[in-house]
């Protein structure tokens, strides 16, 4: 007799079919279950990319496409020539600086416009701003001579040397973004300020 120790020997082994779950989950699965989850996935990933999409188109359409009225003032940084308060008249010549500030993300082309002076609401002179631009998120200064008369007055001017004036004009332009879209826009100035011929400048410049 064959000892069991021959037994096992003699014996063949047994073949092994051996498949992991997921390979065997693989070949019972429906593919049409398949199908329905691979078109859920997509369909996730497509709306995600769509919340994606919106987010930012939102974020820059309130942010870089934004067209905002750019402001139109005189500078406080305006230097005064000479000046001479009378009292029953008086003079000024002054570098007048004014300033275009443009917080868009475009450039800001405006046209030529007319700054006028006034001194208790009578015009004491005028400056012409020429046509030019501001450029995106700057401010385009623009230094203009400015001859100021009393000429045009009657009666006393001011019981002091510090004259208070006004300043009024209207710019139009359009601001340009991503070189294609064009906003119009127009900005008034109205500012006040006191000329100091002790400082020789321009001072209290407050402006709407």
């Amino acid at each position: 007799m064959m000892s069991e120790r021959e037994h096992r020997q003699a014996s063949p082994l047994a073949p092994t079919n051996v498949y992991s779950r997921s390979d065997a989950e693989a070949a019972t699965a429906d593919p049409e279950e398949l199908r329905r989850q691979k078109r859920k996935k997509y369909l996730i990933y497509f709306a995600a990319f769509v919340v994606f999409q919106t987010a930012i188109i939102v974020l820059f359409s309130l942010t870089v496409m934004k067209v905002k009225t750019p402001k139109f003032r005189v500078r406080s940084s305006s230097s005064i020539n000479t000046i001479d308060v009378q009292q029953t008249s008086f003079t000024l010549n002054m570098n007048a600086q004014f300033g275009v500030k443009n917080t868009n993300f475009g450039p800001y082309k405006y046209d030529s416009t007319t700054v006028n002076f006034f001194y208790n609401d009578i015009q004491v002179g005028s400056a012409v701003i020429p046509k030019s631009k501001a450029n995106f998120l700057s401010t385009k200064k623009i230094n203009v001579p400015v001859n100021l008369t009393s000429a045009n007055l009657s009666g006393n001017t001011s019981n002091s040397d510090i004259l208070t004036l006004t300043s009024t004009a209207r710019l139009t332009g359009k601001v340009e973004l991503m070189l294609i879209f064009k906003k119009k826009k127009a900005v008034n100035m109205n500012c006040t300020m006191n000329a100091n011929p002790s400082t020789q400048m321009l001072e209290h410049v407050k402006c709407k």
